[in-house]
């Protein structure tokens, strides 16, 4: 799910003091609740499609209207690109151009559709997870991604992961997480001179400071 374009209020002041507890916990259980037939529908259509033509898969989680998307099936334009987002209307949500032939964009679950790409050993070569809802109270931590079950899933894809936020210390979060699953991650400001999605460029144009955190999980 997109973040609020507001900026971003929460009543925590620093890294969630039961962060480790909560992953570790996660990271040393698995995550046992159904699959619902539809994202295992979707995933398998979308396998079927990318099993065509065997190029390198970039995924845009919470892809939202689907900017993001389209900007990186331009980017990387040997690659599948990968959009999902559990959003029906704003995945219809119509542009005048042209959508990529390297594009696909998919109604999803993803805390399902996660685990059915760590189960058949997707290894996509990016990862972009770009302005997730922050849930910024500090009683919802286990709604943020490093926080839910899914998270060793995420991790389990590998490649070179890329989130992006303007809220630092959900990415702060994020990067403690990462070294407590065994990886290193490096937070920096980051300057969007191009806006790929509508909240970066509503972050972008209110002044509004934004960060990205990426880690290279091959």
């Amino acid at each position: 799910m997109k973040a609020n374009s507001k900026k971003i209020f929460s009543n925590q002041t620093g890294v969630h003091e039961n962060l480790e507890k909560t992953v570790l916990r996660h990271l040393e259980s698995s995550f046992l609740k159904p699959i619902n037939d539809h994202t295992r529908l979707a995933f398998d259509e979308v396998s079927s499609q990318i099993a065509k033509v065997n190029k390198p898969i970039v995924l845009d989680a919470c892809c939202g209207v689907g900017d993001s998307s389209r900007a990186l099936a331009r980017q990387f334009p040997d690659h599948w690109v990968v959009g999902v987002d559990k959003s029906a209307s704003r995945l219809s949500r119509e542009r005048d151009e042209k959508p990529p032939e390297n594009l696909i964009l998919v109604r999803a679950d993803l805390n399902d559709f996660y685990r059915l790409a760590a189960e058949v050993c997707w290894q996509p070569s990016h990862h972009f997870v770009l302005y997730p809802n922050p849930w910024p109270k500090a009683e919802h931590l286990k709604r943020r991604w490093h926080g839910a079950p899914v998270f060793p899933y995420m991790l389990k894809l590998g490649g070179r992961l890329e989130l992006r936020s303007n809220w630092r210390l959900y990415l702060e979060e994020f990067r403690q997480a990462l070294v407590l699953a065994g990886h290193a991650g490096e937070l920096e400001a980051y300057d969007a001179r191009v806006p790929i999605t509508p909240f970066e460029a509503k972050y972008k144009e209110s002044g509004q400071a934004l960060w990205r955190l990426t880690a290279n999980l091959s």
